[in-house]
C-alpha cells in the first residue's frame, strides 16, 4: 500500500452517511497508518455509522516480511481473511484464502508474517476491536494507540 494524504476521516464518512444514506470510498481515500514499531500498514472503516460502537469494523493490513505481533486478544468476535502472502498464527501457517474466526477474549498469537509479508482483511463484530496484550508482551507491537488516534470517531462514546 502506498500512503497518501488522508481524504476521508470517520467524521467525513459519518456526515455523508447521515446526509445521503450511503458512501462510496476506497482504501486510498481512507488513508493508511504505518505503525511505528512494526511497519504494519493499515486502513479501516466501520460498517454503518463510525460513531456507533455497535458498528462492525473492517481493517485491511499489510504486515512486512517476518513481522511479529505479540500474543493478544480482542473484546469482540472477529474474522481474519488471508489475502496475499503467508502468516503463522499460534504455530499454524495460514495461506491466501484461509479464514480464521475468533471469539472475544480468547487469546492467540504470536502472529508472524511469512518471508513475503502478508495482507489480511480483518472484520470485527463491533467497535471493541483494540488489541489487548496477554502473556509476556508489553503491547509495543500492537500499535493500539496509533490505531485509536486515526480510526476512532471523535464523538465516539
Amino acid at each position: 500500500m502506498v500512503a497518501e494524504a488522508i481524504n476521508q476521516t470517520p467524521e467525513d464518512l459519518e456526515n455523508e452517511l447521515n446526509r445521503r444514506g450511503h458512501v462510496v470510498t476506497s482504501w486510498d481515500k481512507l488513508g493508511v497508518v504505518t505503525l511505528e514499531v512494526t511497519g504494519v500498514e493499515t486502513s479501516s472503516y466501520r460498517i454503518g455509522l463510525p460513531s456507533l460502537e455497535s458498528s462492525p469494523t473492517v481493517f485491511r493490513a499489510y504486515f512486512p516480511p517476518h513481522c511479529r505481533i505479540e500474543a493478544h486478544t480482542h473484546a469482540c468476535d472477529y474474522s481474519e481473511i488471508i489475502l496475499e502472502g503467508t502468516q503463522k498464527v499460534s504455530g499454524k501457517w495460514l495461506y491466501p484464502g484461509d479464514i480464521r474466526i475468533g471469539l472475544a477474549n480468547r487469546g492467540y498469537g504470536p502472529l508472524i508474517a511469512g518471508p513475503e509479508g502478508v495482507s489480511v482483511l480483518v472484520i470485527f463484530s463491533d467497535g471493541h476491536w483494540p488489541a489487548v496484550t496477554i502473556g509476556k508482551g508489553d503491547g509495543s507491537t500492537l500499535g493500539t494507540g496509533e490505531l485509536l488516534d486515526r480510526f476512532s470517531a471523535a464523538d465516539e462514546s
